[in-house]
């Protein structure tokens, strides 16, 4: 059985993964500020190495990691708009927080033999986007970066790591930017938002064998919206 962790899983895209995980066949530990499996910030070292350390005394070790966690600003400032602790707020976790579980993530699957970490970016790390502020951009620029990175780090003992890029989705963090209107379908080929699981279904594949020779790959699933 594999043995797999979430962060941000408690709603979401995040519940989503850890559904479709669970469907799969997997042992899953969620992660997140909700309560869940392990209460925690993935600002917090600690806690995310308390994440892992219940997913190898709970289930035996760590297979799967998906790095979800994730905020954004609710409303759309420009570059020079943004406050210092808006930014900073914003880099710690999108940026830091992968960076922090994957610090974590990796040792655990080093000790299994291998693995699989899937990072949640976002097509805002692959474009410019009107729709998302430049914290947000930068945080995701720097996922792809980091997974590029850590995938040729560890190519060779046996963990791949690779991101999602979702576009639009139907989740509480999209109805929430409501000054954006209907951007979100308008500016889409396929004219709707994305389901939670379909971003799901992705990291089941990335995660699986049937993906054995991907790594370091930045995957848009977004309805075509970078191929504008």
């Amino acid at each position: 059985m594999k043995v797999a962790l979430v962060t941000g899983g408690a709603r979401g895209i995040g519940r989503a993964i850890a559904e479709a995980f669970e469907a799969a066949g997997a042992a899953v530990v969620v992660l997140d500020r909700e309560p869940h499996d392990v209460v925690g910030d993935v600002t917090r070292a600690e806690d995310v190495e308390r994440a892992v350390s219940v997913a190898v005394e709970r289930h035996g070790g760590l297979d799967w990691a998906v790095n979800n966690a994730g905020i954004t600003l609710h409303e759309k400032l420009r570059a020079a708009e943004i406050t210092e602790e808006q930014w900073r707020r914003v880099l710690d976790v999108d940026l830091t927080g992968v960076f922090l579980s994957m610090r974590a993530e990796i040792p655990a699957m080093l000790e299994r033999g291998g693995g699989a970490i899937v990072n949640i970016s976002s097509v805002a790390g692959l474009v410019g986007s009107s729709a998302a502020d430049a914290a947000y951009s930068a945080a995701k620029h720097g996922i792809i970066g980091l997974t590029k990175t850590a995938a040729l780090d560890y190519a060779t003992e046996g963990i791949r790591v690779n991101a999602i890029c979702p576009g639009a989705v139907d989740t509480a963090m999209t109805a929430d930017a409501t000054h954006l209107g209907d951007f979100f379908t308008t500016s889409n080929p396929t004219g709707r938002l994305g389901r939670p699981a379909e971003i799901a279904a992705a990291a089941v594949w990335l995660c699986s064998e049937a993906s054995s020779f991907v790594t370091g790959a930045a995957l848009p699933v977004d309805g075509g919206y970078v191929a504008r």
